[in-house]
């Protein structure tokens, strides 16, 4: 079997919702063509639809290092950094591990990996809240509504923001 097949096959798996087939038959792909930069992007995507994100960041990264040229490779390379990134801020401010200045650090720079990350823009809006930093919060729980302007879970977090500026006023 060429490699070709093997996508072929990884696609067919995936039509099935059997990611973790999908993944076999794309690492055997990979496998065999390990220049081919499609591939590990394939890969990486399928990994990244999964939530294995640190596997998605290898082949990501290592088709950009194949094809650097690819805005495609580059962009999805920034975006799976992005949901690493704010994975861990998420995790930190649940668990109350580290500072908030680490966590908006976090968050900033996701945002500049990939500005239209929505949940970036809102966990970023909940930090400056934490810090009291309201101005700053609205501005990226605005920034999140004008990219999903139904989200609910956005709606309600300016309606919290609006409650806390009014608390604070009176």
């Amino acid at each position: 079997m060429n490699g070709e097949h093997k996508i072929k096959q990884a696609y067919r798996s995936i039509l099935q919702h059997d990611f973790e087939q999908a993944i076999d038959w794309f690492h055997q792909a990979v496998n065999e063509e390990p220049n081919n930069a499609d591939y590990h992007y394939r890969l990486s995507i399928t990994y990244a639809r999964s939530n294995k994100l640190p596997p998605a960041i290898e082949h990501a990264k290592q088709a950009v290092k194949l094809q650097p040229e690819q805005f495609i490779f580059r962009n999805h390379y920034c975006n799976v950094l992005a949901r690493e990134l704010v994975q861990e801020a998420g995790r930190k401010m649940e668990q109350g591990i580290g500072d908030l200045n680490e966590v908006v650090s976090m968050l900033k720079q996701a945002i500049q990996l990939d500005s239209l990350y929505l949940e970036a823009y809102m966990l970023l809006g909940v930090a400056y809240m934490g810090q009291k930093r309201y101005s700053l919060a609205k501005q990226s729980l605005l920034e999140a509504r004008r990219l999903d302007p139904l989200r609910e879970d956005v709606k309600a977090l300016l309606q919290q923001l609006d409650q806390n500026e009014q608390s604070i006023n009176h």
